[in-house]
C-alpha cells in the first residue's frame, strides 16, 4: 500500500510530463515552421499529450490512480472514492507539477520557440459567435469524455480494459484534442492551462480551463457512479 507523500509524488511527476511534453510539442511546432520544416500539427501535437498520460499512467496508476489532472480528481471526490484531504493534496501536486514544467521548457529553450504562443498556453479562439461560455461548455464536454473513459476503465473492477486503461484515457485526450485544439486548446485539466499562464503571465480567459473542466468532471463521476458503480460503493 502506497502512503500519500508516494501518491504526490506520482501526481507530480505525471502531470509534470503532462505539460512538458504537451506544451514541448507545441514549442517544437513553433521552431520547425519557424526554421522552414514541416511542422508536428496538430495531429502530432494532440498524440504527444495522449502518449504522455498512457505512458505515465502505465507506469504510476496503480500508486496514485493516475488523475495527473484535476478535474479527474473532483470527479472522484464528488462521489466519495477519495477523501477531501487527498483531493486537496493532489491538487496542490498536480498544480506544482504543472508550474514546474512550464517553467523548467522557458530555462532551455530559446525564447521564440515558446514566447510567440505563451509556451502554448491555452487561450480560446474567442471569435464571432464563438463566446466564453461557447468555450466553457466545449471544455466540459471534452473533459467529460476524459473523465467518462477514467471511470469506465480504471475505476469500475468489471471493466475489460482495466489492464491497458492508460491506452484508453491517453486516446481520448488526442481524441478530445483534434477537435477542440483549434476552438480552446482542448486542456481538459486546469493544471495544464495553469502552468504555462503562470510561466508566461497569459491569464486571458483563464477561467475556462475551471470551469469548463470541473464542471465536466463532477458530471462524469457523478453519472458513471449513480448508474454503473451501484454494486462497487467507495472503500
Amino acid at each position: 500500500m502506497y502512503n500519500l507523500p508516494q501518491k504526490l509524488v506520482t501526481e507530480f511527476v505525471g502531470t509534470f510530463t503532462l505539460i512538458f511534453i504537451g506544451a514541448g510539442s507545441i514549442c517544437a511546432d513553433q521552431y520547425l515552421v519557424a526554421t522552414g520544416q514541416s511542422g508536428v500539427g496538430l495531429l502530432g501535437i494532440a498524440a504527444a499529450h495522449g502518449l504522455a498520460i498512457g505512458v505515465m499512467f502505465a507506469a504510476m496508476g496503480h500508486i496514485s490512480g493516475g488523475h495527473f489532472n484535476p478535474a479527474v480528481t473532483i470527479g472522484l471526490w464528488v462521489t466519495k472514492r477519495l477523501s477531501t484531504l487527498h483531493g486537496l493534496s493532489y491538487w496542490a501536486a498536480q498544480l506544482l507539477g504543472g508550474t514546474a514544467a512550464a517553467y523548467l521548457i522557458t530555462a532551455i529553450l530559446p525564447d521564440a520557440t515558446w514566447r510567440s504562443k505563451a509556451l502554448g498556453s491555452i487561450t480560446p479562439d474567442l471569435a464571432g459567435d464563438f463566446t466564453r461560455t461557447h468555450a466553457m461548455a466545449l471544455e466540459a464536454v471534452l473533459t467529460f469524455f476524459l473523465v467518462f473513459v477514467y471511470f469506465g476503465t480504471a475505476v469500475d473492477a468489471k471493466s475489460a480494459f482495466s489492464k491497458i486503461a492508460g491506452l484508453a484515457i491517453g486516446l481520448t485526450i488526442t481524441m478530445d484534442i483534434l477537435f477542440g485544439g483549434p476552438f480552446t486548446g482542448a486542456a481538459m485539466n486546469p493544471a495544464r492551462a495553469f502552468g504555462p499562464a503562470l510561466a508566461t503571465a497569459h491569464w486571458s480567459n483563464h477561467g475556462v480551463y475551471w470551469v469548463g473542466p470541473l464542471f465536466g468532471g463532477v458530471i462524469a463521476g457523478f453519472l458513471y457512479d449513480r448508474l454503473f458503480l451501484r454494486d462497487q460503493p467507495p472503500a
